[in-house]
């Protein structure tokens, strides 16, 4: 299916590696102009070269730490100088680190909340207008399966990405009919942190080998594995295109059907 985002031009934040990087590709692949986002100057080149090895349109590297607001707001402009505007913003983030409730600090719930959220919220202000200018302008939000159904010892996904989703649907009103807005809620997909999570599975003799234990990983989905990320990421191009013109205001899972919520 021909998307009809060729020549549009695209920020994905963290995405230098994971499901933004996925997004990234999926995007160029259909001619999209894409900036790749990451932390440092060796995964922003690392994760350039991964995306234009399928690219059709131009990609751009550009470094930012998504808690820094001067970061975010160079990133936008950036965008916007390479490409002449703006028509998507995927955005993405890291986790949080994983614990129980009574482990975790204010630190902890501050720093999260300076992530998963406020990331969000200054990159999407900085992008609003360009986003307004275009001819359809998309923001997708990638989050987690978490805000549906809470995951043992995730204390702070679990609450804090739910102000990702309230934001999502506020901006699907307030910011239409010029943008729209949706979020991907992602279960597990074979990531570099889920390969790596494989590989020290292996190296204890939890598994007989990386392919045994990709295969447990799988169990209890529905579909009998756990996802690949480019699955994922051609979701996010849809939702970024007009072929999904009149999608709006939606937090689809992409989890095989694990959940368990009706909603």
């Amino acid at each position: 299916m021909d998307l009809d985002i060729e020549g549009n031009a695209a920020l994905v934040t963290a995405s230098s590696s994971g499901l933004g990087q996925a997004s990234a590709k999926a995007l160029a692949r259909e001619g999209a102009n894409v900036v790749v986002n990451g932390r440092s100057d060796e995964s922003v080149a690392e994760g350039v070269a991964a995306v234009e090895e399928v690219a059709t349109g131009d990609v751009v590297g550009v470094k930012a730490d998504l808690t820094e607001k001067e970061d975010i707001e160079n990133l936008v402009q950036t965008t916007v100088d390479e490409f002449g505007g703006l028509d998507h913003l995927v955005t993405s983030a890291g986790g949080p680190p994983s614990g129980p409730f009574l482990d975790t600090t204010d630190e902890d719930w501050y720093d999260a909340y300076d992530l998963l959220v406020m990331s969000v919220v200054r990159t999407v202000r900085e992008a609003t207008e360009h986003l307004q200018a275009g001819d359809g302008g998309t923001i997708v939000n990638i989050t987690s399966r978490s805000v549906k159904e809470a995951i043992p010892s995730l204390v702070l996904s679990n609450s804090v990405r739910m102000s990702v989703i309230g934001l999502e649907k506020t901006l699907s009103t307030e910011l239409a009919p010029e943008v729209r807005a949706n979020a991907v809620l992602p279960g597990p997909h074979e990531t570099s942190r889920i390969q790596d999570l494989i590989d020290q599975g292996v190296e204890r003799g939890e598994y007989d080998s990386y392919e045994h234990g990709l295969e447990e990983r799988g169990k209890g989905n529905p579909l009998g594995r756990i996802g690949d990320p480019m699955e994922l990421g051609d979701t996010v191009a849809f939702l970024s295109s007009p072929k999904s013109g009149y999608i709006n205001g939606t937090a689809v899972p992409i989890d095989g059907g694990a959940g368990s919520s009706n909603l």
